[in-house]
């Protein structure tokens, strides 16, 4: 390798070092505020217009290293939040994020979120929310809970159906609770709910999750120790 080829290469390994060295050692998925942002792609005077009541909708979203939404849903909305789930889902097709961060790089993480909208002296108000638990939510608190990591330390790749266990495929539901301390390790973890039960689905998402690292929750910016809950969902191969 030449001198001048040399030198190139250690001049990109320090940039490369520098850009890493830059990043904080947590950074939780965020919505941002780009264009391409769903606070700023949702059409509340259309779902205004269109009648959408006070309402809420939970959504989980696989948010990729770069800020990409791969993978979205939309769970347990109020009554009468049709019209807010299908704005919801639109705008997660392509929405962009700022990806989350961990061990000072960038990594892929499962974001939970929950959209609610209301009306106030006839005009909508959209507040956008990075975690599902009710008491949070209900004082609107500055939290943003723990997001499960895909890759680098983490042993978390996804959800895995247990077809050996269920003889006529149906799609389950597990809510897991689990204290995850403020580095983003998993302390415990146990099975709150499971629908349907006695078909695997709880012993699947407690494999799941066992080996995984955390980005971890936040409070008023900075990194703390939480208990929540967070529901995997399990659909068979089509």
């Amino acid at each position: 390798m030449s001198r001048l080829a040399l030198a190139v290469l250690s001049f990109t390994i320090l940039l490369d070092f520098a850009a890493a060295e830059d990043l904080p050692l947590y950074r939780p998925a965020l919505i941002g505020t780009s264009p391409d942002a769903i606070i700023n792609r949702i059409d509340t005077k259309l779902l205004l217009k269109a009648g959408q009541k006070d309402a809420a909708v939970m959504f989980s979203a696989v948010v990729d290293s770069h800020g990409d939404v791969k993978l979205s849903a939309t769970f347990r909305g109020t009554p009468d939040s049709k019209l807010l789930e299908q704005e919801v889902l639109r705008v997660l097709r392509d929405a962009k994020m700022i990806p989350a961060v961990r061990n000072h790089q960038p990594i892929a993480v499962f974001y939970y979120g929950t959209v609610i909208f209301r009306k106030i002296n006839e005009k909508p108000r959209l507040r956008i929310f990075a975690n599902q638990e009710l008491k949070e939510l209900s004082g609107e608190n500055d939290f943003i809970g723990p997001q499960l990591c895909f890759g680098g330390d983490s042993g978390f790749a996804g959800v895995h159906y247990p077809e050996d266990q269920v003889a006529v495929p149906v799609t389950g539901e597990v809510d897991v609770s689990l204290k995850v301390d403020a580095s983003g390790n998993l302390q415990e973890e146990k099975v709150a709910a499971e629908h349907p039960p006695f078909l695997g689905f709880g012993e699947a998402a407690q494999a799941d999750i066992a080996n995984a690292k955390f980005i971890p929750a936040f409070r008023n910016g900075q990194p703390v120790a939480c208990e929540v809950t967070l529901p995997l969902f399990y659909s068979p191969k089509s």
